[in-house]
């Protein structure tokens, strides 16, 4: 058995986009995820990256093919604002780790959702086209046509060369794993260098960060505000294809607050 842990010590775990989820214990009480999937050996050099831009995040363990083992991370989900000032500061860690344009080496995929990465040095042409043309392309007619009309003008709405920051990608309390009061793990990363902002909405798209995370993270550039929606609507849109017409509100709130 590849693991050494019996079936009836197996245990799966909800989440995970690129990879199915397992929580094995083994002998001695000691616990580790198995992920598996195409995109096992793509999570695991994202996860090196995030630690290596001084983010905690859980140690790779083990690859076999398309298994891979990670460090299991207890948390005890107390969000407090100590909690959340130590999140700030450690994505702006994150997003000081910069690349030499925006994408990913490689493509991988949330679900059903493919994802092309491939590096350019024109960001808002990576987000619309990329991002956004492609995510929607899949959709019904009348979707399909706003993103496509929003994307003809993105080059009026996003800056042209920001810094290629490191991006978690996916960045929500769900992938947070928090305890005693700090950030015990970054989890799920969908990786790749891009915007800062793209993690900054993503964090407000489905909570409210406490004000503590914005202190901590420091200055936003101008503007933010009025791109935030631009931003969300791209997991909006992967919330749409994946799960259904329960997100066509949110899309459209989106696409009507970004001026499609």
């Amino acid at each position: 058995m590849l693991t050494g842990v019996a079936p009836e010590r197996i245990q799966r775990l909800y989440g995970g986009d690129l990879s199915e989820v397992l929580l094995l214990h083994r002998d001695g009480g000691q616990a580790v995820v198995a992920k598996g999937g195409p995109a096992a050996g793509t999570e695991a050099q994202m996860l090196r990256e995030l630690a290596a831009a001084g983010v905690p995040v859980p140690a790779v363990e083990a690859e076999y093919g398309d298994v891979l083992l990670i460090e299991y991370v207890d948390a005890d989900e107390a969000f407090t604002p100590r909690a959340w000032a130590d999140i700030g500061a450690r994505t702006r860690a994150l997003h000081n780790h910069l690349g030499e344009s925006y994408g990913w080496p490689v493509d991988y995929a949330f679900g059903s959702v493919r994802l092309d990465n491939n590096p350019v040095e024109d960001w808002p042409r990576f987000w619309g086209e990329q991002r956004l043309v492609e995510t929607a392309a899949l959709l019904d007619r009348p979707w399909r046509e706003r993103v496509e009309r929003l994307a003809a003008r993105i080059t009026d709405l996003l800056p042209a060369r920001p810094p290629a920051s490191l991006l978690h990608g996916d960045l929500w309390a769900g992938n947070m794993l928090v305890r005693d009061g700090r950030l015990a793990a970054f989890i799920d990363p969908a990786c790749y260098h891009g915007h800062a902002e793209v993690d900054l909405a993503m964090i407000c798209l489905f909570g409210r960060p406490d004000p503590a995370f914005w202190e901590a993270y420091g200055d936003l550039e101008p503007g933010w505000g009025e791109r935030r929606a631009l931003y969300q609507l791209f997991p909006a849109l992967v919330h749409l294809r994946l799960f259904g017409v329960s997100y066509a509100s949110l899309v459209d709130r989106l696409l009507t607050a970004a001026g499609a």
